[in-house]
């Protein structure tokens, strides 16, 4: 079996089947040590042509709420008061640092996803792009 980069979606193909046929190798053997260098070169290649961008953090909370059984009143110790709640799951107040924290220390929903830059609405219905544009 031969080992090259993976320059093309044809060399990506290739390189995933011969995962497939390679998945099952006895560990320590050649096959193995093939299957660990496909998986190096496929992911580097997905990186660079697939990158996952990172969740949306309002999404990020909703989505926590629901595997966890949530509800808007159980954010409040972690966002303030029910209007806060509201406010901040509605896009209207940005996540504040304080926020953040106890967002990731409660839900254990990654800092990095917290503080991701996401679109706010302020009150008077603009955006904060918009209001830079004013």
């Amino acid at each position: 079996m031969e080992i090259k980069p993976i320059k093309t979606e044809a060399d990506y193909e290739s390189a995933l089947n011969q995962i497939d046929r390679l998945w099952d190798a006895e560990p320590g053997s050649a096959g193995s040590d093939h299957l660990e260098i496909l998986l190096a070169l496929v992911e580097a290649y997905e990186k660079e042509h697939y990158p996952i961008e990172p969740p949306d953090p309002i999404e990020a909370i909703k989505f926590r709420m629901e595997q966890m059984g949530l509800t808007r009143k159980d954010l409040e110790p972690m966002l303030g008061s029910r209007s806060r709640v509201s406010e901040v799951l509605n896009r209207k107040r940005g996540l504040s640092l304080a926020m953040i924290r106890k967002l990731n220390r409660r839900l254990g929903i990654p800092a990095e996803t917290l503080i991701t830059d996401y679109e706010v609405a302020h009150m008077g219905g603009q955006s904060d792009r918009e209001a830079k544009r004013a």
